[in-house]
Parts: structure tokens; C-alpha cells; sequence
């Protein structure tokens, strides 16, 4: 399957810090909760901002997803020079595994002691002797790999094919050292939420890993549904914002937002060749933006009141991927003899399903010279605009008053 992600270098014009670059960072290790700054649950934001915080450190970054279907398989963050990467559930955006690859290249820190990197070598015995006795681990003779669980924390070490018979069966005492003297090292360590009390590591066993529940009225991936020409309503807090709200309105019920800027008049329809105005002119219009909950509200100039709704579901391979958080929308769709609804996972096709063909695309938006991921395209039906991309899934929803 990796052929088909798309790999995404984060470039910075900046040295190597030479003190981090070929050197071993140190992270503590959390069982069951993260590793250094990276907790399980965080939202892909928040790892990227983690990341920015320190690029000294986190300077070669790989971001891998499926272009074709983004919700097949996880969003994933790799470290090639640190041997560790974080997987992110491509439906929720949150943290559900951390795997350390390469147990030569990074050191944790557990408790007060050092394991991996060169010097610390991550060996059954080490393991053993930091983190204590456990239940004997599972052998899984096909791979050759033999898994040591804790709590939240799970060690493969690989097993030599002309030793997988020590593992006799699935449930065993991996020996201390193997017949020719060498002693077993550490291939892989996973890093997941232990709650729920399974058993994460590698292959099939990597797929049981789920981020941790969200607590009780925490905000992210709040339901926000959407009537059509009328308002939004938030699921969680419980707010109603109807389009004609006021700018004190919104302030009053979502609190102040992330941003506030004036929207630029539209290239497309404004200007001709003859018209001398610069091309950057400012309409009266303004957008409130809340990044952390996925949508701009857009404010009319002259009126001060709501004219229109911007949702994002911030799907990696769209230009505007890592400024929202995604937004939970459902937006129902009454029929005569069914509802239905469309949410960020509604595919361009059921779309036109459910709201009928609308025709071609209103507008192509070209990619530009500073956008590498290609055009998106946007449909219009009565009080709402869908922008998709090219794979079929909504990048934008766009709502207003016919």
C-alpha cells in the first residue's frame, strides 16, 4: 500500500543543529499515555505544533496518507531520524499508536534509567530488568516475532527462523539468550492506551490500538448540525447560531475567535481588464475564523450580520490541511420519505445521491504556484456549496441564504 501515499517532506532552509542531527534525543517514555511531547488522543494539530515548536530537533518530517481514500488508513507522522512515528485514526485525527522503529536511534527515558539508542541497547534482558516480570508473551511463528506486554506498552523482538521452535506455542517464555549466545533485541516498541486492556503490537495485534476516550464535554469532533438556510446548532455546548446573528451574537455564544480578517473581493467576477483597481481589494465583508472548531463565519459589511458559514474537514492533500481542526458537521437532508444526512465522510457521488446533480463544477480552483496538491472543484445547490477534491471527498461545505 505505501506506493500509494503521498509523502510530504516538511522543508526548512536551515542547517542541521549539529548537536541533535546525528546525535540520540532522549524522550520519556509514558506507558500507556506517550512518548516526550507527543501524548496519545492529541489531535494531528497539536502534534504539529509540537513539532514547530522544535524544529531543531524534529527537522526531517514524512507525512504519509492515503490520497485515494484518506479514511482507510492512518495519517501517519514519521521521524526517519529519530526510528519512531505516530499514527494518527484517519476519521478522528487523533493519536491511537506510537511505534518506535529503530530502538538503536532513539533513547526513553523511564523512570530515572536510559534504554535504546547505541550505548543502552533495548535487549530482553534490559527490558526485562527496567520494566519487571511479566505475563509470558505471544509468539507469532509466521512473522517471527515474539511481543512482551505491559500495561500500554508492548516489546517485539525478532525471533531467528532457526530458533522460532523455542516459541513452541502461541503463549511462552521467550529464553534470556538463544542457543548460539545471542540474546534477543528489540525490533519494535508500541506505545498505545492501555484503558481498555488489549494486547497492541505488531501486525493484525497493531490494528486493536484506539485512542483514548474523550473525556465528557470536551469539545473536539463536536457534532454540529447544520439546517440549511436556517442556523447551526452545536450538539455539545448547545448553541444556536442562525445566519442574520450579530458579531456579539457569536462572540457571546462561541466565545472570541482564533482570528478576524476582511475578505478580499472575488478576482474572478469583480475584475475586468479595464479595471484599474488593484487586485487585492478589500470588500466591506469580514470572516470570523475559529480555527480549533473547523469554520469562518462570514460577517456582511454594511449589515454586521451573518451571511454565511465555511466548515472545513481538513483532509490531508487540500491546501488548507493542518489550519482547522476538522469540523464535525451532519448536515440533514429531508426527503418525502427519508432523512438523510451528509458528514465529512459523504463522498462527492452520495452527495449528488442524496441533493440530486447540480451540474458542473460553478467554479475550478486552479492549484497556484504555491499550491502543490492540484485543483479542487465547487458545486452549487440552493443554500450550500460543496468544494471537493480529487478524490472524490469533501475538502469545504459552504453555507448561506439563497
Amino acid at each position: 500500500m505505501l506506493q500509494h501515499h503521498h509523502q510530504q517532506q516538511l522543508q526548512r532552509p536551515r542547517r542541521r543543529c549539529e548537536g541533535t542531527a546525528m546525535g540520540v534525543i532522549v524522550l520519556d517514555l509514558r506507558p500507556g499515555n506517550g512518548i516526550g511531547p507527543f501524548s496519545l488522543g492529541m489531535p494531528i494539530c497539536e502534534a504539529f505544533a509540537q513539532i514547530e515548536q522544535q524544529p531543531n530537533i524534529y527537522d526531517v518530517v514524512h507525512v504519509k496518507h492515503f490520497d485515494e481514500e484518506p479514511l482507510k488508513l492512518d495519517i501517519v507522522i514519521s521521524f526517519p531520524d529519530h526510528g519512531f512515528h505516530l499514527r494518527f485514526d484517519p476519521w478522528s485525527q487523533r493519536l491511537r499508536l506510537i511505534e518506535i522503529f529503530d530502538v538503536k536511534r532513539l533513547q526513553m527515558r523511564y523512570a530515572t534509567s536510559l534504554i535504546g539508542g547505541p550505548s543502552n541497547l533495548a535487549t530482553f534482558v534490559a527490558v526485562y530488568a527496567l520494566f519487571g516480570p511479566t505475563f509470558p508473551g505471544i509468539c507469532d511463528k509466521d512473522r517471527g516475532v515474539y511481543t512482551l506486554f505491559y500495561p500500554g506498552l508492548s516489546f517485539a523482538f525478532p525471533i531467528p527462523s532457526q530458533y522460532t521452535d523455542c516459541c513452541h506455542d502461541r503463549e511462552a517464555e521467550l529464553p534470556l539468550e538463544f542457543p548460539d549466545g545471542t540474546t534477543p533485541v528489540t525490533c519494535r516498541v508500541s506505545i498505545y492506551d492501555g484503558s481498555a486492556d488489549k494486547k497492541v503490537g505488531v501486525g493484525s495485534l497493531m490494528h486493536k490500538a484506539s485512542a483514548p476516550p474523550l473525556l465528557p464535554g470536551n469539545l473536539y469532533m463536536e457534532e454540529v448540525h447544520v439546517k440549511l438556510g436556517e442556523e447551526l446548532y452545536f450538539s455539545i455546548g448547545g448553541q444556536h447560531i442562525p445566519f442574520g446573528a450579530s458579531p456579539q451574537d457569536v462572540w457571546t455564544e462561541l466565545g472570541h475567535p482564533c482570528g478576524i480578517h476582511q475578505k478580499q473581493v472575488d478576482q474572478m467576477v469583480i475584475h475586468s481588464a479595464s479595471d484599474p483597481r488593484p487586485r487585492t481589494t478589500l470588500c466591506g465583508d469580514y470572516f470570523y475564523n475559529y480555527f480549533t472548531r473547523g469554520l469562518d463565519i462570514l460577517f456582511d459589511g454594511q449589515t454586521h450580520r451573518i451571511k454565511k458559514f465555511v466548515l472545513h474537514t481538513n483532509y490531508p492533500g487540500h491546501a488548507d490541511f493542518n489550519s482547522y481542526i476538522k469540523c464535525n458537521f451532519v448536515i440533514q437532508v429531508s426527503d418525502y420519505n427519508s432523512k438523510q444526512s451528509i458528514t465529512p465522510s459523504t463522498k462527492w457521488d452520495q452527495v449528488k445521491e442524496i441533493l440530486g446533480d447540480c451540474g458542473r463544477a460553478a467554479i475550478q480552483t486552479q492549484g497556484s504556484t504555491d499550491n502543490p496538491f492540484g485543483s479542487t472543484f465547487v458545486y452549487g445547490y440552493q443554500n450550500v456549496a460543496f468544494e471537493v477534491m480529487k478524490n472524490d471527498y469533501i475538502a469545504t461545505v459552504t453555507l448561506f441564504q439563497s
